[in-house]
């Protein structure tokens, strides 16, 4: 069974289905990435016949809007906006969209002389041979009249071969696209994988591709909730650009949508930035109960998840959970609380949390149990602490984890967040993975392992200082200059019988220091230096850190998990030491997750 059909669009006809919406194009308010070169190459490929590549485009499913607008059966572009937008600009005349969401017009020229298409130019805007702007030709009223101004203003030319290549440009208009149509009863799985081996780049089209090109299709109200998941995504990594937004998309900013996101303008904080694909995910746990990206566009398709017919009666209130769930998620409170929690459990800078999916799938959990009333605050942040870093050590969210996701929404809704998380605890989080499988994790040349960076975070959490710092903590270290200190040298290592990073490099050989620490210690043994720092203690004349007692100083490898031996560690009993020093590490962690 065919699951596509191939047709041809001359240039004039597509632009008009665009233009009456039955091709819906989503991206026409993001800015327009492709450079001026190449709609010109664009317009020059036509030109010459060559051919540009197939749009692809999949049937939308209509719905009755509210106020009586009908969202009619339209095909959504998936593939080719940036070559639709260019021939709006060049053939068209319509303005873009530009990095400042300000609209431009870009022109192409072309000299009728020489065949040349170029981006226009002050100096080519001068020289009556070039058309400044091909779109006055598409245009033009009366093409008599286009002959006869340039004819009269370029007296010199070949006239029967200037005539040719104009008749030849304003064929364009008549130039044929191809079109693969895919069939509107296609999952969004078959969808991707048909693009993938359609697409010449192989370029993978993600189910969050797909979920943003369906929520623009709902009339202006889709565009605006489209418009509400990309600017905040952007304003969370740029905030300069509010100004831009707000000035250069009136239709938005007169909308009820910039309101929620305005916060943003003041933001500073990037320990979260989430991405379309993101907030897309989040929503859809929020609004659905569903972890496929995929299921949202069924959802707001009108197909029922049981019978898995479309029903268009479905549509509008999908569309009141889509918008429910999304100003739910860009509300400043909403937000910066969460981050609050996330920060308490000791991750604090951007680059501790290598898992975006345990950050989407926490926010989630914590804007669903904002409804529920028997849950006080304070259990709240605890259940959302303590999933997130369970989610963090056991990779929960990684892999296939949509599925999961679904389960655990299911099993939330059943049981309860609390008796659920303890059944996953109890499961999972046993003195088997603490004793063992954790300490086993820990063997590790990674800095960006979770479990290293949860260790790390428990020392953030806990408020310990950095590696025999006397008052300069692990967090402020990580707020503003620390090393990565080898606590047994590199160079020592390599020296004594160690030259492979895969040694000298474990994370259980790793401590966060202060830098000027960091550059006293050097290349010198831990039997050495551990000799200074006695010495400090004994003659309280420093010179390696501030530490100048013997308690303070067993507290502080304690704080970093180092065995007291290290001050007679030789390179012989290293691996012993790393040994040991992985179940310290462990010990950190067990004692920080259970006092979450």
């Amino acid at each position: 069974m065919a699951k596509y059909r191939v047709t041809q669009s001359a240039v004039t006809q597509l632009l008009e289905d665009v233009r009456r919406d039955h091709i819906a194009i989503p991206e026409l308010q993001r800015p327009f990435v492709w450079d001026s070169v190449k709609v010109r190459d664009l317009m020059d490929s036509l030109y010459k016949g060559y051919p540009v590549g197939y749009l692809i485009t999949w049937q939308s499913v209509g719905a009755h809007l509210k106020g009586g607008e009908v969202a009619a059966h339209q095909q959504i572009l998936i593939d080719g906006q940036q070559r639709i937008t260019a021939l709006r600009a060049a053939v068209a005349g319509l303005k873009v969209v530009d990095k400042r969401y300000k609209p431009v017009r870009i022109k192409i020229a072309f000299n009728p002389v020489t065949e040349e298409f170029a981006t226009l130019t002050p100096v080519i805007d001068k020289n009556s041979e070039w058309i400044s702007d091909i779109s006055a030709l598409f245009n033009a009223a009366s093409t008599y009249g286009f002959y006869s101004d340039y004819f009269g203003n370029n007296p010199g030319v070949d006239k029967a071969s200037v005539e040719a290549n104009i008749g030849h440009l304003e064929q364009i208009k008549n130039a044929q696209i191809g079109i693969i149509a895919l069939n509107d009863d296609l999952d969004v799985e078959t969808v991707s994988e048909i693009f993938i081996r359609i697409n010449s780049k192989g370029v993978p089209l993600s189910s969050a591709d797909f979920a943003m090109s369906k929520i623009a299709t709902y009339g202006k109200r889709g565009r605006n909730l489209r418009k509400l998941i990309d600017y905040f995504c952007h304003l969370a990594v740029a905030p300069h650009a509010y100004a831009d937004i707000a000035e250069n998309d009136k239709d938005f900013a007169s909308s009820k949508y910039l309101a929620p996101i305005t916060w943003l303008k003041d933001d500073a904080e990037d320990l979260y930035d989430p991405a379309y694909g993101d907030v897309i995910r989040v929503s859809g746990l929020l609004g659905f109960s569903r972890g496929k990206a995929s299921s949202i566009v069924s959802e707001l398709s009108g197909r029922d998840p049981e019978t898995r017919k479309v029903d268009e009666s479905r549509i509008p209130a999908a569309y009141d959970r889509l918008e429910e769930a999304l100003l739910q998620i860009v509300k400043k409170y909403h937000f910066e609380n969460f981050l609050m929690i996330i920060k308490s459990a000791g991750y604090i800078a951007p680059g501790m949390i290598g898992s975006k999916n345990a950050l989407n799938f926490a926010y989630a959990l914590y804007l669903r149990l904002r409804a529920d009333d028997s849950m006080s605050e304070g259990e709240r942040k605890r259940v959302v602490r303590r999933w997130f870093v369970m989610s963090m050590l056991t990779a929960r969210h990684s892999g296939s984890f949509e599925s999961t996701w679904e389960q655990d929404i299911r099993r939330i809704g059943t049981v309860g967040a609390t008796a659920y998380l303890k059944q996953i605890e109890e499961s999972e989080l046993t003195d088997g993975f603490w004793e063992v499988a954790l300490p086993a994790a820990l063997e590790t040349t990674s800095t960006s392992s979770p479990f290293f960076q949860t260790f790390l975070a428990a020392q953030v959490a806990t408020g310990v200082r950095g590696f025999l710092s006397r008052s300069i903590t692990v967090a402020s270290m990580h707020q503003q200059s620390g090393d990565i200190h080898h606590i047994v040298p590199k160079d020592y290592l390599q020296k004594n019988g160690f030259p492979d990073r895969g040694d000298y490099n474990q994370v259980a050989n790793f401590a966060l220091t202060e830098t000027s620490i960091n550059i006293s210690i050097s290349n010198k043994p831990p039997a050495t230096y551990m000799a200074e720092i006695l010495e400090q203690i004994e003659s309280g004349r420093l010179t390696l850190g501030e530490i100048i007692e013997t308690e303070d100083l067993h507290r502080n490898l304690r704080e970093n998990a180092v065995p007291d031996e290290l001050v007679t560690l030789t390179a012989s009993s290293y691996r012993e030491f790393l040994d040991r020093r992985r179940r310290l590490m462990a010990g950190v962690i067990r004692r920080y997750f259970d006092q979450l």
